[in-house]
């Protein structure tokens, strides 16, 4: 009886209580200024919270390329200097639009902005706004992402 317990808890129940986070990538655009380093932040479509550019890896392009993708298209970002490896990552809950919760990781990926377009295929769906990275740190939710902006 124990080993039919054992094994149903490894096959069965374990895996759908411990399952793996998903992974995002994000570009955490950045310029240098005078005062410092400001990050670009955009609102999410849903809520309208403050956020850095994020979504789901691209097929064919690694997470950094995804990360670029992403700042394009959700925050006009054409050209930018971006670090092959993650400059750090953070972990959050994602609700899906069927109402189920979902664990997520992302991949933050640092990114020089050198030019950026007004036309984007967000730009009508969402507010960009450049600002110091501690004042970002204090807009966003989540620990870790407000951990990261702060060592910038």
């Amino acid at each position: 009886m124990t080993s039919i317990l054992a094994q149903a808890w490894e096959e069965l129940l374990r895996p759908m209580i411990f399952r793996p986070k998903r992974v995002q990538v994000a570009a955490l655009c950045c310029r240098k200024t005078g005062s410092g380093t400001d990050v670009l932040m955009i609102t999410s479509r849903g809520t309208g919270r403050w956020i850095i550019p994020k979504g789901w890896p691209i097929r064919g392009k690694n997470g950094a390329e995804s990360a670029l993708q992403e700042a394009w298209e959700e925050a006009g970002v054409v050209d930018a200097r971006i670090e092959g490896a993650p400059f750090g990552s953070y972990g959050y809950r994602k609700e899906r639009s069927n109402g189920t919760i979902e664990a997520v990781e992302t991949l933050v990926y640092l990114a020089e902005v050198c030019r950026m377009k007004d036309d984007y295929p967000e730009a009508h769906q969402r507010k960009r706004v450049w600002m110091p990275a501690g004042q970002a740190a204090n807009l966003v939710r989540e620990p870790e992402l407000q951990d990261l902006l702060r060592q910038l």
